[in-house]
């Protein structure tokens, strides 16, 4: 492709970027907010992925800032899938840390959050667009980074399912443990998404 055309993607990817943070940085507060207010620890654990997902995408502005300004650099690519790498990662051990302490050292229940659920419903509907979204300009800018970012706003919506099933499963039935274990199903997906990016294997499709 052209200069121009790579270019006019690579604005694509920071428009998506944009849209990941101005998103998730809503989300982070409310589900926060919210999670503190239930003390729901998956609620808190989603807020704090949403941080993660800001994180994740501000490395996708800085390498695509990078290409624009200088051209694309091999170094740099592999400087932001490590970057990346690092977040998924961050956010397993705080998940599994939160979690095991939750369901072995307190006697709390979480209580019912109609907000939560509301939040985890809208969530579940614009992540996997998003994902959508930026999978397919990874592919067609044939950005690792891209690509990776993408994964972590998959593994969002998968939060998100996982959240709203545990928040619905307290609300009804008082299965209150189900908020912690719903977070922990997050964790093993997060540490497989962090390795494949940390080995740079969020190869895009051709």
């Amino acid at each position: 492709m052209t200069t121009t055309q790579r270019d006019r993607l690579v604005k694509r990817g920071l428009w998506l970027a944009a849209l990941t943070i101005t998103w998730n940085v809503i989300e982070a507060v409310v589900a926060i907010s919210a999670g503190i207010a239930a003390g729901s620890l998956a609620l808190v654990a989603f807020g704090f992925d949403s941080i993660i997902e800001v994180l994740s995408a501000w490395v996708v502005v800085w390498q695509f800032r990078g290409e624009l300004r200088g051209g694309y650099d091999e170094e740099r690519e592999r400087k932001a899938l490590k970057a990346i790498a690092v977040t998924f990662f961050v956010l397993a051990a705080y998940v599994v840390f939160e979690a095991g302490r939750d369901l072995f050292f307190t006697d709390g229940e979480a209580d019912e959050s109609t907000i939560g659920i509301i939040l985890a419903a809208l969530s579940l509907a614009v992540m996997p667009t998003l994902a959508f979204a930026k999978r397919r300009a990874a592919t067609d800018l044939g950005s690792p980074t891209l690509r990776a970012d993408a994964q972590e706003t998959f593994l969002c919506a998968w939060l998100s399912a996982a959240l709203l099933a545990g928040l619905v499963l307290n609300a009804t039935l008082g299965w209150w443990r189900a908020d912690s274990l719903a977070a922990l199903a997050i964790a093993g997906l997060a540490v497989k998404e962090g390795r494949e990016a940390w080995e740079g294997d969020h190869c895009v499709d051709e």
